[in-house]
């Protein structure tokens, strides 16, 4: 039977956990509250289930929890900020403001992360964008798991993309976040972990056949969304995540959940574009129109717009247990 716990005491006992094994308090709070935030939306694979795997990392130095970002604002309209390998919630942080000044004194502004840990939710941060009044698009790559149509190579990660963009009154008209993939590999890993099937179309065995097991799954390749055409989104995501912000290559990157290996070493890339600087109100008129055409269809939404943040989740007992025994309260 789950257990019903107040966000704000998974909030409070995932930023001890995190402090217990290495990350400074700062540091911590902010990732446990993209944890919080995770567990909220029912993001179950960016939430609590990635706790171990940072402490584990943080005590094996894979994930540094104390660096300071080195923001880079060296042109108008970029912005970088230098992870150092440590925590990409922290990486971003440190450099949203300088981002959100250069988008609104140029209209768009490049934002890129390097060198950090897995931003786990990409809709996380480019959420907290649209609410500053941004369109916002994010890309971030993983380690390697989707093989091109008709091959059994794998060539690139997950690599998610995220859109979220802004209402009127200062908060968000819609938003989506997905990996390029046809799944998240998290989706396979719990379903083997739990001995469940997988549908066809997530992926295929070692010699490229279509399975619905997943231990064959995660022994061969995911599959692209989409087939050719979300293998080329998962391209262009590589670029832009990858090589444009010189950090490591899909190809390139260890498991991301194993406590021992090298960092991370991941790139996230965003891009702010400020409605005021090109259509102004036009903007907003623009995306009421298209919500309330949305909305007249009984059967359809507009994606993000139909989440209401609760004041406490459902939790499996053991998901709890095991958090409260990484912060030492047990």
């Amino acid at each position: 039977m789950s257990e019903l716990i107040g966000l704000d005491e998974i909030e409070q006992v995932t930023t001890q956990a995190l402090v217990r094994h290495g990350a400074s308090v700062a540091v911590a709070g902010q990732v446990a509250h993209a944890v919080r935030i995770a567990e909220a939306k029912g993001n179950r694979i960016c939430g609590l289930y990635y706790l171990e795997s940072y402490c584990k990392q943080l005590e094996t130095g894979r994930v540094l929890g104390d660096v300071a970002p080195e923001v880079i604002h060296e042109r108008p309209g970029t912005v970088r900020v230098d992870a150092k390998f440590g925590f990409a919630q922290a990486a971003f942080a440190a450099g949203v403001d300088t981002a959100l000044a250069a988008a609104r004194a140029n209209g768009t502004c490049a934002f890129a992360i390097e060198h950090s840990h897995t931003c786990t939710s990409l809709g996380y941060f480019t959420e907290q964008l649209a609410e500053a009044g941004m369109i916002a698009l994010g890309f971030t790559n993983s380690s390697a798991r989707v093989a091109a149509p008709g091959g059994t190579t794998r060539l690139l990660g997950t690599n998610p993309m995220a859109m979220a963009v802004p209402n009127r009154d200062g908060g968000i008209a819609f938003q989506f976040d997905f990996s390029t993939s046809a799944i998240a590999l998290g989706k396979i890993t719990m379903a083997n972990a739990a001995g469940e099937s997988i549908p066809l179309g997530w992926a295929v065995d070692a010699d490229g056949n279509d399975t619905t097991d997943p231990a064959a799954a995660l022994e061969g390749s995911m599959l692209s969304a989409g087939g050719y055409k979300g293998f080329g989104l998962g391209l262009m995501v590589e670029v832009l995540a990858a090589a444009l912000t010189s950090s490591i290559a899909s190809v390139d990157m260890a498991p991301l959940k194993t406590p021992e290996g090298p960092h991370h070493d991941i790139g996230q890339f965003y891009l702010l574009i400020d409605p005021a600087s090109f259509s102004g109100d036009a903007f907003f008129d623009s995306i009421e129109r298209l919500a309330a055409a949305v909305e007249a269809d009984p059967d359809a939404r507009l994606p993000g717009t139909s989440f209401t943040m609760p004041d406490a989740v459902e939790l499996e007992p053991h998901v709890w247990t095991a958090t409260q025994d990484l912060a030492g309260n047990r």
